[in-house]
């Protein structure tokens, strides 16, 4: 994978799962993508959902994806064409649901005070640095085997590729 450019949404910190995708969905619509995706982040944004564009990236504060462990909070921004989260720091739960439903998820502190929403962004996972306003930012390398099960589009396609 190569550098790639994305144009930037940003929220702050503690954005958890029943912000992310609203509780009161969770057993009432259907898990069909176009459905999650209506509802992404419309608590928070209620523009977000009918303005994001694929390939959009998110940037947060700390601790985004805290709460439940509900899967819809992270398939709801893939369906939504999102294509990474870059946060000061993940809910350990939310970052492992993120990596099986390949969604990248990149943790760099530094560029939350550095970029701001609109804003574009490069990611070069080969060099982990992020490009924004003129800096670059490190991160620490995912793993091999992480970046495999994003780059397959999550865990189930990655092992289906295996077998």
């Amino acid at each position: 994978m190569t550098r790639t450019s994305h144009r930037l949404w940003k929220y702050g910190d503690n954005v958890n799962t029943d912000v992310i995708f609203p509780g009161k969905y969770t057993y009432t619509i259907s898990h069909e993508p176009a459905a999650l995706a209506r509802h992404a982040l419309e608590d928070l944004d209620p523009e977000f959902a009918d303005a994001v564009k694929p390939g959009d990236v998110i940037l947060a504060g700390r601790n985004w994806g805290n709460g439940s462990s509900r899967e819809q909070a992270v398939t709801c921004l893939v369906a939504a064409g999102v294509h990474a989260v870059i946060a000061a720091s993940f809910a350990r739960i939310y970052y492992r649901n993120a990596i099986n439903s390949g969604l990248l998820v990149i943790e760099c502190p530094a560029i939350v005070e550095a970029a701001g929403a609109g804003d574009l962004i490069e990611i070069d996972l080969e060099e982990s640095r992020l490009y924004c306003r003129g800096q670059a930012f490190e991160f620490p390398s995912l793993p091999p085997q992480v970046r495999e099960i994003v780059e397959a589009g999550g865990i189930i396609p990655y092992l289906q590729r295996r077998s």
